[in-house]
């Protein structure tokens, strides 16, 4: 059910950030730096509303950005402590329900190739690789997942 994610408010700030930080941290050491969605905006995201929220404190995010022809999962982030509860296949699914509801055939997001935990479970819900490419100093995976409806 995903009827308990929730457009993010101003008052949701500090959790996203929280959230985001916790879910990307473990990240650093591995890929020799901080992820993107470590340092974007969060306040201006809320702003735009872009940011999704779940959980009463809030344990889970998906930051969305509509674009004509695809809806991009830019960040997804489950805080360490609400892992294995079934927070980030909500959350996956809400963003296939959003997709539809605003007419869009598919989701596009991308991952460091040394998030492998990220592949397996885009694998496991239906994103298919699409290509490798490096943008600065990032060597991300792109992927997409056509949605019916859209």
């Amino acid at each position: 059910m995903t009827d308990d994610i929730r457009p993010a408010t101003p008052a949701d700030v500090a959790a996203v950030t929280a959230v985001t930080d916790a879910a990307y941290h473990p990240y650093i050491g591995r890929i020799g730096l901080r992820p993107v969605p470590m340092d974007a905006d969060h306040t201006a995201e809320v702003a735009a509303g872009r940011v999704f929220v779940t959980g009463d404190p809030v344990v889970g995010l998906v930051v969305l950005v509509p674009h004509p022809d695809h809806l991009l999962l830019e960040s997804v982030a489950v805080h360490p402590d609400a892992r294995g509860l079934g927070v980030g296949r909500r959350l996956l699914r809400f963003v296939e329900a959003r997709a539809r509801e605003l007419g869009l055939p598919e989701v596009r997001l991308f991952t460091n190739v040394m998030m492998w935990e990220n592949q397996e479970i885009y694998a496991r819900y239906g994103y298919e690789l699409v290509e490798r490419r490096l943008t600065g100093p990032y060597d991300r995976l792109h992927y997409r997942k056509r949605v019916t409806g859209g």
